[in-house]
Order: C-alpha cells, then structure tokens, then sequence
C-alpha cells in the first residue's frame, strides 16, 4: 500500500502533466485558429491581379522607424491595386507571427470601401471600421518586437459582402466572418528589429 506522502506526490505530478497538455493544446488551438482563415481562402496568386504595397518600404523589407515604438508609432501608406470588380469591401489584417507564444495582432480593419486607392499615412478610409488588436486598442499597433527581426504581415482580402462586426471584435471574429466571402487576396511583409 501507497503511502499518503508518495499518492500526495503522485497526484501533484498529474496535476501539473494536466496543466503542461491543456496550456499547449490550448496555444496550437489558437495558432491553428488564426491559420485557419488562410486556410480557407483558396486564392490562385498568379492569376490574382490584386496588390499590397508601401511607398515606405519594399517586399519583405524592414519598416523605418517612424512607424513603430521607435519612431512615432503612425500606420505606414499603403497603397491597393486591381481589385476585382465584384468585391463589395476589404478587410486588412495586420499580424506577428515571431511573437512570442503566439501570433500577435497589430491591426484589423474592415469594410474599407472597395474602391480605396489607398491608405495615407496614420490614415483609415472613411466607413472602414478598426477592430480591437493584441495591444487591446482600435487603431495601429505599432511594431515593438522584443527581441530579434520579427516579420509583419499585411494581409488584405476582397470580399463580396459588407461585415457586421463591432468595434470589439478581434482578428479570430474577424476571420470567421470572412469565412466564405474572399475573392481575392493581396500580401506586403515588413520586417522590424529594433536596434
């Protein structure tokens, strides 16, 4: 027979196992969870005409300063081409997959009107509506990686519908409400390490 001090210990060790598999389980969750939409949105690029691009910086490149917790924390320019002529809105997601932990979320903007040519420094387009990001704010978070180069996503979509989502929505609300409504989808990358 077990001593009470061994079955005390034996169950202490279970507990934190439990622990361990319900942290992990619950941070895949999350991470497949923001995967999802890009999972669902089966967009052939090479016959996709719309485009994602900075005057601020190029593909792939790093963001300048001005726009993140080094400089003045304002929403790059960004300018929108080709969008497809039956969209009826355009959703931006903004996002940080080197997070720690999971993917951190900078910006989510929708219904910005289809036929935005773009977005002016430290703008929004008018009727867009900006959904809550991982800083817990309704606008621009600027980059503030923590530690080396992180990658900074920005991901528009086309849509053929209008949204209805509050202002407290996240990035995963709006996701799911894109579900089944992209035409078509356009990517810029920037990178940011501060120095």
């Amino acid at each position: 027979m077990m001593k009470p001090k061994k079955i005390y210990f034996l169950i202490i060790k279970i507990i934190i196992i439990l622990t361990i598999a319900l942290v992990s389980a619950f941070f895949l969750t999350r991470n497949s969870a923001s995967k999802h939409a890009d999972t669902l949105i089966n967009i052939d690029n090479q016959n996709n005409p719309m485009r994602l691009t900075s005057s601020a910086f190029e593909y792939n490149q790093p963001i300048p300063p001005l726009y993140t917790c080094d400089g003045e924390s304002i929403s790059p320019p960004l300018r929108i081409e080709g969008v497809p002529k039956n969209a009826k809105s355009l959703a931006l997601i903004v996002d940080d997959p080197d997070a720690p932990g999971r993917t951190f979320v900078h910006w989510a903007v929708w219904n910005i009107p289809r036929e935005t040519p773009a977005f002016e420094m430290n703008t929004v387009p008018q009727m867009a509506v900006q959904g809550r990001n991982d800083f817990g704010t309704n606008r621009w978070g600027a980059p503030c990686p923590p530690s080396k180069t992180h990658r900074y996503f920005f991901k528009l979509y086309a849509l053929d519908t209008m949204l209805d989502l509050h202002t407290s929505s996240s990035k995963s609300d709006l996701e799911q409400a894109m579900n089944g409504h992209v035409i078509s989808r356009a990517e810029l990358i920037g990178l940011y390490a501060r120095q």
